[in-house]
C-alpha cells in the first residue's frame, strides 16, 4: 500500500518547530514572571545597582528592601535607603537619596524616555540638581553629552512624604530649597492639593517661595491641573498662575505672571540685569519657559505714571544672558524719564532735580548726575530693546514720538538711532558709552532739525504768535569717564545752532538786546507785538576739555548785529556769557553794554545792569551835572555802526575765523573759541581790557 502520509508529515515539521519555539518563549516569559513576582526580584539588586550604574555613570546602591518585578503588567520597583551619586562638581554627595521608594512605571515610556510612572510613594526623599560652574554639565543629565533642561517624569498618582528639592546654577548665582507638605493618595484620588514652599538666594538678593497645585487629581485623568506660586524678593511679589499638563511639567506651557514693587530695577537686579530706577510698577504677561529661554509676550502695566506694554525675553541658553524686547509706552511722564540720565524718580518728584543729582555724589547745586556707570554688571549681559513713546509728559519740553534702539554688547552701550520729536522739529542722536575702554569713552552726537522756536520755547512763556523763526543744530562731543558728568567734563567737540531767517516778537528780542529807546517807543505806541526780522544767526561754542567758548554768538537782525562771548563750563557747570547788541541805525537811549548770562547749570541769572551799564550811568549824570540835562543823554546814545553779517558762514555754523562782513572783511568782533575766564574762573586782564574796548568805545 503506498504511503500518503509522508507529505503531510514534512509539511508539519516547520511550523511545528515554530510553534514549539514560541510555546517556549512564551514559557519562558511566563516562568521568568512567575519567578520575579514570586522572589519579587530581590535578587537583582546587584544586577540593578551594577546596570543602572552604569548606564548613568554614578553610584547606584539600594541599602534596605529591595523588589522589581511586573505586577501584572506595569513595572513594580521597590528600593529603601536607595542613593544615586552626584558627579565631583557637586555641592552635594548624592543627586538622589531615599528612605523608601515605591513605583509602577509604564514599561513602554522606558523605552521612549520620558518615564512615566502610575503611582509614586516617597518617604524622606532629598534630590539635588546642579549645574557645573562652566554651566556645561549638570548632576541630572547622565550622558556625556552638554546638560540638558530639567524633565520631572508624568507623576499620575503620589503618595510624598518629608521630601526636598534643591537646586543651584554658579552661572545665574542661584540656590533654592523647596519642601514639600505630604501628599496622600487613595486608589486613584490624591485627597490635598501639592503644597510646597522654600527659600533661596538669586545674586545673593534673598527670596522666598510658596505654591501648589490645586487639582493633582485631574492629572490622574489627563484634565487640567491648576499651579499658583508666589515669590518675594527686594521688596518684589512675583505671582506665577497657569494649567499644567502633569504634576511637574512646566516646560513650554503659557503661565499667566505678575510681578509689582517699588522699583523695577531691583527685580530685574535679581537676574543680573542693570535696568535705572523706577517709581512703584505692576506688570503682567504671559510667560513660557523653554530649557533656559523665558518669554514674555502680552505685556502689560505701569511704572510710575507712565504706562508699558510689549515683549520681552531673557536667554540664559548661551555663554552669556540675552534681554531682547520690544516695548510700547502710550504716556512718559518727564519724571520717569530722569533716570535714564541717573536721577532717582522719587527725589525729582518731590524734592527736585538738584536734589537728585546730589544723591549721585555731585556737588551742591549741581544738575548733571555723578552716579558711577555699573560698568560690571553691563559686561556681564548683553540686550537689544526697541522701544517707542508716544509721548512725553513735560510742562516745558514738548517731546513726541520717540524711538530708540538699546544695543549692549560686552560692556558697549548704544543708543543709536535714538531719535523724537521736539517742537514739530525732529532730534535724531546715536549716543555710545563704551565701557571696554578704561575709563568709558562716551560719544554724543545730537542733530536737530529745523525747529519752530515759538513751538519750542513755549514752556517759557514765549508766544508762538508772530514767532516764524526756526533753529537747527548740533552737539558733537567725545569724552572720557564713568560718569555723564566726568564724561563731558572731558570732552572735546563742538555745539552749533543755527538760526536761518524768520520774524520774532519784539518783546521777545528787543528786551535782550536793551535797545531801551525802541523798545520804550513801541511799548508807548502799542506795538509791543510788532515782529522784528532776524536776517541769519549763529551759537556756536568750541569744547575743549570740558570748556565751552563762543565760537561765535553771531545774530544779524533787520535793525541790529547781536555778539556774545564768554562761555561755560562741563566741569563746574558755571556760565560766564555777554551778549550785546550794536545797531544799524541811530537810537536814542540804546544801552550799548553786554547782558551778562552768569550763574550755573540749575541757577541762571540775567545781569541787565552790568559794571559798563553803571559806568555809562555815571558818565550820563557827570556831564548832567556839569554841562545839561540834555548832555546826560548822549551817553546812552548808539552811533549805528554795527557792520551786517554775511549769512552764508553764519547758515554754514563755521567758526569765528569763517565769519565775514556782507561786505567780504573778515569779523574782529566775535569771539573765536576763547572762554571769558581762566580756567580758575577769573577773567584775565586781556578780557578786561577787550571788553570795555568793544562795550565802551563811542568815549
Amino acid at each position: 500500500m503506498p504511503d500518503t502520509t509522508a507529505p503531510r508529515l514534512a509539511i508539519r515539521t516547520p511550523l511545528a518547530a515554530a510553534l514549539s519555539v514560541l510555546v517556549s518563549v512564551v514559557g519562558l516569559i511566563v516562568l521568568a514572571w512567575g519567578v520575579l513576582y514570586v522572589t519579587k526580584g530581590r535578587f537583582l539588586r546587584p544586577t540593578f545597582e551594577r546596570v543602572v550604574g552604569g548606564l548613568t555613570h554614578r553610584e547606584v546602591r539600594v541599602g534596605g528592601d529591595f523588589q522589581l518585578y511586573f505586577d501584572p503588567f506595569d513595572l513594580k520597583l521597590v528600593a529603601q535607603r536607595m542613593t544615586i551619586s552626584n558627579p565631583a562638581y557637586a555641592t552635594k554627595p548624592y543627586l538622589f537619596a531615599a528612605d523608601s521608594l515605591d513605583t509602577r512605571i509604564a514599561p513602554l515610556s522606558l523605552i521612549l524616555g520620558r518615564y512615566h510612572a502610575r503611582f509614586l510613594d516617597l518617604r524622606n526623599a532629598a534630590i539635588d540638581l546642579e549645574w557645573d560652574p562652566q554651566h556645561r554639565a549638570n548632576t541630572w543629565t547622565f550622558s556625556e553629552t552638554k546638560g540638558k533642561p530639567v524633565e520631572f517624569p508624568i507623576i499620575d498618582r503620589a503618595t510624598v512624604t518629608g521630601t526636598t528639592l534643591r537646586y543651584k546654577d554658579a552661572r545665574l548665582q542661584l540656590l533654592t530649597d523647596l519642601s514639600f507638605e505630604t501628599v496622600e493618595s487613595t486608589a486613584t484620588r490624591i485627597d490635598k492639593s501639592v503644597r510646597f514652599a522654600g527659600n533661596g538666594v538669586a545674586r545673593a538678593t534673598p527670596f522666598t517661595v510658596v505654591g501648589a497645585l490645586l487639582s493633582p487629581n485631574e492629572t490622574a485623568a489627563r484634565g487640567r491641573n491648576q499651579l499658583i506660586l508666589r515669590a518675594r524678593a527686594a521688596g518684589n511679589i512675583i505671582t506665577v498662575g497657569g494649567t499644567l499638563p502633569s504634576l511637574a511639567d512646566i516646560e513650554d506651557v503659557p503661565l499667566r505672571t505678575t510681578a509689582r514693587g517699588p522699583n523695577l530695577a531691583r527685580l530685574l537686579a535679581i537676574i543680573g540685569v542693570v535696568l535705572p530706577d523706577t517709581r512703584d510698577y505692576r506688570l503682567s504677561a504671559n510667560m513660557v519657559k523653554s530649557g533656559d529661554v523665558y518669554a514674555f509676550t502680552g505685556m502689560k502695566g505701569i511704572f510710575g505714571d507712565s504706562d508699558l506694554s510689549g515683549k520681552f525675553t531673557a536667554d540664559a541658553s548661551g555663554e552669556r544672558l540675552l534681554m531682547t524686547a520690544d516695548l510700547t509706552t502710550r504716556t512718559l511722564d518727564i519724571v520717569d524719564a530722569a533716570p535714564f540720565i541717573g536721577y532717582n524718580p522719587d527725589t525729582v518728584a518731590t524734592r527736585g532735580a538738584i536734589a537728585a543729582a546730589a544723591e549721585t555724589g555731585a556737588a551742591p547745586a549741581r544738575l548733571l548726575p555723578d552716579a558711577t556707570f555699573p560698568v560690571q554688571a553691563m559686561q556681564r549681559f548683553d540686550a537689544k530693546v526697541d522701544w517707542t513713546v508716544k509721548t512725553v509728559r513735560s510742562r516745558s519740553i514738548p517731546i513726541s514720538d520717540v524711538s530708540v534702539r538699546v544695543d549692549l554688547d560686552r560692556g558697549r552701550l548704544a543708543l543709536s538711532p535714538f531719535t523724537f520729536a521736539m517742537a514739530r522739529g525732529n532730534v535724531a542722536s546715536d549716543v555710545v558709552f563704551d565701557t571696554r575702554q578704561r575709563p568709558t569713552a562716551a560719544s554724543y552726537d545730537i542733530r536737530l532739525a529745523p525747529t519752530p522756536l515759538g513751538r519750542l520755547l513755549a514752556g517759557w512763556g514765549v508766544e508762538e504768535s508772530g514767532t516764524t523763526g526756526t533753529i537747527r543744530g548740533r552737539i558733537n562731543l567725545d569724552g572720557r569717564g564713568d560718569t555723564i558728568h566726568d564724561t563731558l567734563a572731558s570732552s572735546r567737540g563742538r555745539i552749533a545752532f543755527v538760526l536761518p531767517a524768520g520774524s520774532f516778537w519784539t518783546r521777545n528780542v528787543q528786551l535782550s538786546e536793551l535797545d531801551l529807546g525802541t523798545f520804550v517807543q513801541k511799548m508807548f505806541e502799542g506795538r509791543l507785538k510788532e515782529p522784528v526780522q532776524i536776517n541769519c544767526g549763529l551759537i556756536g561754542f568750541t569744547v575743549r576739555r570740558g570748556m565751552a567758548a563762543a565760537d561765535p554768538i553771531l545774530i544779524d537782525t533787520q535793525k541790529n548785529v547781536m555778539l556774545g562771548r564768554g562761555g561755560f563750563s562741563f566741569r563746574n557747570e558755571t556760565l560766564d556769557l555777554a551778549f550785546r547788541a550794536d545797531s544799524k541805525k541811530f537810537s536814542l537811549f540804546a544801552g550799548q553794554s553786554p547782558v551778562g548770562i552768569g550763574g550755573t547749570f540749575s541757577s541762571p541769572g540775567i545781569d541787565v545792569i552790568s559794571p559798563e551799564l553803571v559806568g555809562r550811568a555815571g558818565v550820563g549824570l557827570g556831564l548832567s551835572v556839569v554841562a545839561t540835562p540834555l548832555a546826560g543823554i548822549l551817553a546812552f546814545v548808539d552811533p549805528g555802526d554795527a557792520k551786517s553779517a554775511a549769512c552764508g558762514p553764519v547758515l554754514a555754523g563755521a567758526t569765528a575765523r569763517a565769519q565775514r562782513t556782507t561786505k567780504g572783511e573778515p569779523r574782529d568782533d566775535v569771539g573765536k573759541g576763547t572762554t571769558a575766564k581762566s580756567e580758575d574762573g577769573s577773567r584775565t586782564k586781556g578780557e578786561r581790557k577787550e571788553q570795555r574796548k568793544k562795550f565802551l568805545g563811542i568815549f
